[in-house]
């Protein structure tokens, strides 16, 4: 793995350590998660975030464990660092910050005061809501140490504000809040007070309510006489009867796992990334990939289904992501058992010809023309990275439905027309991957027919031929009285998608029979995929890619919009207005290097160096926001500072899938 450190001039620098986060995930859904200074910014940050039912649904539990040390001549120093609604910064902690490393997928912080070192490193255990803290004297002493426990127990999307007093029981070695969660450590003693005003800039720059009321319910304190001392305290949801492993153990499992994972991926590897490099990707990837228990009996819950979270720390599972996501998270890292379950598991929610795209917020929604094309895409992958016979013969009746749905029509006017090609498109809704909405009305209206989905469209249909034929099966499906070869679909789509959709410039139509007259015009990247897929309709065009770099590419993927368009809007910053505006109007989406590079691979416009100098930024990207992770946007105009979600799904998994490829591989 990349080694990620810091010393004082950024860990303890407030802009510069607090613009750099840090995650932990447990595995099923929750997670701990802050930035390099410590100072918490986000309304998602926090040390124990417990998911429910499903990744969507999660609490903030403990909010952060503040280090109060008294050293030996009675003085009080306190390394934590809160924002208050005055603009006040107190404590400042930060300030004392010696460095942040983040090892093996693990952060971890050193504050000096003079001749005294005090150490902190964290980790979940993996499977279950369940944190190990360990604080360590590294050098000087005789110490003694405090940790100020700050709790809530609220939705992580909300804040919690001060009223009642919080129902707080008394627990062996600690507490249980609000019935909820359990923490343990030494010397337990009660506080019992509300911190008022509790301000997250982060969130006031978003344009969102900033402002809370936490708990303190009290401290953990120990002597740490001599260097190697430690005390520890862990935190967990689930079964509070029964006590985790200790907080040492937890951390050391926690290395040991990270260092496997990324030792078995980067032996996997053949392409232009470094070992280290995806030794980190794929330690970043196992973050997505959870497992949504059935029950949560115990902080150590039996597996469950496998399901992906889209990004941290805001977003659940959603279609799209998962299926786009799939080779990279499941076939490059080798987690063959678990993806084809998931396949199974989601090929159960097919409705009308459609997979939900949102199945984790209590309501199944089928709002997306692509999702279900991802999937035909992710099933194919499998079974041709695999050779899993067994999976084809099971679900490729799934894809020959989905293709008989489509062909006769679905929801939202999705349905094939009479030249092969998918239309889609109804009022309030915006189907494409570019869905963004203000005040209902869609930012980027792609009514009709846009090219990748149409690109899609002509790779599932392949699919279906392909994994039909795989399982001796008839690639035909059912039309009334008779049967409609897949052959002939195929066909008539690539016919048609040749004669739609190239331009006089080489580059392909964004959108064909919109209402728009301005649909062809724009130079977007969704065009890639009509040269990326693995049965797509096209071959590239190295002309055409040239251009298309040198107008969307960045140092961390592509622009979802040409500068030189009016419509163009470089910031993907301020209100959830404004950044809806942005989202798909030249904010750069680091997945897209995925598509961008295979396309450029098939087209032998690339060579082995050029392949390794599109990485370059990407790699030094794992350093500067998301830490050891991709970020899901990021601002259209230079530099390009990370936006969105700090750990996003599809950015990890595309940059690990064609960064372990040969550039002959795909």
């Amino acid at each position: 793995m990349i080694p990620i450190r810091f010393g004082g001039q950024i860990a303890g620098d407030l802009a510069a350590g607090s613009a750099r986060e840090w995650l932990v995930a447990d595995g099923v859904g929750g997670y701990a998660m802050g930035t390099v200074s410590g100072l918490r910014t986000r309304r998602y940050h926090g040390l124990l975030v417990v998911a429910g039912d499903s990744p969507a649904n999660r609490r903030l539990g403990l909010a952060s464990l503040d280090p109060v040390v008294t050293l030996a001549s009675g003085a009080e120093v306190r390394l934590a660092t809160h924002e208050w609604a005055s603009g006040a910064i107190v404590p400042s902690g930060h300030e004392l910050l010696e460095s942040f490393d983040l090892d093996d997928g693990l952060p971890r912080w050193r504050w000096r005061i003079g001749d005294v070192v005090i150490e902190r490193e964290l980790a979940m255990a993996a499977g279950g809501p369940c944190l190990g803290v360990v604080h360590r004297l590294v050098a000087g002493g005789p110490v003694r140490l405090a940790l100020d426990a700050v709790v809530t127990w609220r939705d992580v999307h909300g804040e919690r504000h001060a009223g009642r007093r919080p129902d707080v029981a008394a627990a062996a070695g600690g507490i249980v809040f609000e019935g909820a969660y359990r923490l343990f450590g030494p010397g337990w003693e009660w506080r019992s007070v509300w911190w008022e005003g509790v301000h997250y800039r982060e969130e006031e720059a978003r344009g969102l309510h900033a402002v809370e009321d936490l708990w303190h319910a009290g401290r953990f304190v120990a002597a740490l006489p001599r260097p190697g001392d430690t005390v520890e305290v862990t935190a967990w949801a689930g079964d509070l009867g029964r006590r985790p492993r200790r907080a040492t153990e937890i951390v050391s499992a926690g290395r040991e796992r990270n260092r496997a994972i990324a030792a078995i991926v980067a032996a996997r590897s053949s392409g232009p990334l470094d070992a280290a490099t995806v030794g980190s990707l794929a330690v970043a990837a196992d973050a997505f990939v959870v497992r949504v228990p059935d029950g949560r009996a115990s902080a150590g819950a039996a597996a469950g289904r496998p399901d992906v979270v889209a990004g941290y720390p805001w977003f659940g599972t959603w279609t799209r992501d998962t299926m786009l996501s799939y080779p990279g998270l499941f076939l490059s890292t080798g987690r063959i058992d678990e993806g084809r379950a998931l396949l199974q598991a989601y090929a159960v929610t097919l409705s009308e010809g459609m997979l939900a795209n949102t199945a984790d917020t209590g309501e199944l929604r089928f709002n997306s023309v692509d999702g279900t094309l991802w999937f035909a895409y992710a099933l194919d992958r499998h079974v041709a990275g695999t050779g899993d016979v067994e999976l084809a013969a099971e679900l490729a009746p799934k894809l020959l439905s989905i293709v008989g749905a489509h062909v006769a029509g679905t929801r939202f006017g999705i349905r094939m027309t009479d030249d092969g090609l998918l239309t889609q498109g109804a009022d309030g809704e915006a189907l494409t991957w570019m869905d963004a909405r203000v005040d209902g009305v869609a930012v980027t209206a792609r009514v009709g027919k846009p090219v990748e989905v149409n690109a899609l469209w002509v790779n599932a249909l392949a699919s279906a031929a392909v994994l039909s034929r795989l399982a001796g099966q008839p690639a035909v499906i059912p039309d009334g009285g008779r049967d409609i070869e897949l052959d002939a679909l195929l066909r008539s789509a690539r016919s048609a998608f040749a004669a739609r959709y190239p331009r006089r410039d080489g580059m392909l139509a964004d959108v064909v029979d919109g209402p728009d007259p301005r649909g062809a015009r724009p130079v977007r990247p969704n065009q890639l995929l009509a040269w990326s897929l693995p049965y797509a309709p096209l071959a590239p065009e190295p002309e055409a890619l040239e251009a298309i770099g040198t107008a969307l590419l960045t140092p961390i993927g592509l622009r979802s919009l040409d500068p030189a368009d009016p419509d163009f809007r470089g910031r993907h910053r301020g209100g959830p207005a404004d950044r809806d505006r942005a989202y798909h109007q030249g904010t750069v989406w680091p997945w897209l290097i995925g598509p961008y590079i295979d396309a450029c691979r098939r087209s032998q416009l690339s060579t082995t160096p050029y392949d390794e100098s599109v990485f370059v930024g990407l790699v030094r990207h794992l350093g500067e926001f998301g830490l050891g992770s991709v970020s899901e946007t990021a601002d259209g105009s230079a530099p390009h500072a990370g936006t969105g979600c700090p750990f996003q799904a599809w950015s990890v998994a595309e940059v690990l899938r064609v960064g372990m490829t040969a550039p002959d591989g795909i």
